[in-house]
């Protein structure tokens, strides 16, 4: 169970004018502003469910994920992944999650693929009969093959996400937080991801959060989404809900939009 209560976070931003006389001047009297990432969020997930969880650019998606992962700490309220508070346990909290941020990679840039699980595999103390049996499925269901010998650097955008994603579940996390997984991706490549992701679900019963601008990610995949706009959230229904209120075509860019600002956001 993935339990949010209140969580509220706030960024102190500094902020000054453009210009030489204003960077003169910052060096002596800075100027900061208080903007809010999230406000009172609550939520609770259940094991094993899918969940999408939507918003505008700056609603406050990444920073839930951040929390969540024990990256953050909140300013107030409470948070709990299973028995544990992600920010206080961090090291037993990490050994059951898998986090793919779409823009980011946690593969080394210069070395086979296959290095880079074996590392992976020792940061997470995976046993070697485990690592095997994970490694044999994942190459299988994420299509992985000649991959591993590549450096990261020299694969395209869709095949080192699916490396990714593999390499988030090569230690069986019970949790997936998917930030933005099909981000740039070709058409073919979005498919064999959402093809996978409902498959690990079915196979192992692991819980997945997708934040993603790409409705047809949601449509997809998820049951229950989670709308949130300006750090609060607005709305948490299934995806017909959703489709209703977003127009019959959710995939569309316009019923998005016009779902958007049917909420203010």
């Amino acid at each position: 169970m993935i339990e949010m209560r209140g969580v509220s976070k706030t960024y102190r931003v500094r902020r000054r004018d453009a210009g030489l006389g204003s960077a003169a001047r910052s060096l002596f009297s800075r100027r900061y502003e208080e903007i809010p990432a999230l406000r009172e969020m609550s939520f609770a997930i259940p094991d094993g469910q899918i969940v999408g969880y939507i918003g505008p650019n700056g609603a406050g998606k990444s920073t839930t994920i951040k929390i969540l992962c024990g990256i953050l700490r909140p300013d107030a309220g409470t948070c709990r992944v299973g028995d544990l508070v992600p920010w206080e346990d961090r090291k037993r909290h990490v050994a059951r999650l898998g986090v793919v941020f779409g823009q980011r990679s946690q593969l080394w840039w210069d070395v086979p693929v296959t290095d880079s699980f074996l590392l992976l595999r020792d940061i997470y103390r995976v046993p070697e009969a485990r690592y095997r049996e994970n490694l044999e499925r994942l190459t299988e269901l994420l299509d992985l093959g000649d991959l591993l010998r590549t450096p990261a650097r020299l694969l395209s955008l869709g095949q080192r996400m699916r490396c990714e994603i593999a390499a988030a579940l090569l230690h069986s996390p019970e949790i997936l937080l998917l930030d933005e997984p099909t981000i740039g991706l070709d058409a073919v490549s979005k498919l064999k991801v959402r093809s996978f992701i409902l498959e690990q679900n079915r196979q192992c019963g692991t819980t997945v959060i997708l934040t993603t601008h790409d409705m047809q990610d949601i449509d997809a995949l998820c049951s229950r989404v989670l709308l949130i706009g300006k750090g609060q959230l607005l709305l948490d229904g299934t995806t017909a809900q959703i489709r209703c209120l977003a127009g019959e075509n959710l995939s569309t860019e316009e019923s998005v939009a016009d779902l958007y600002r049917r909420f203010g956001i």
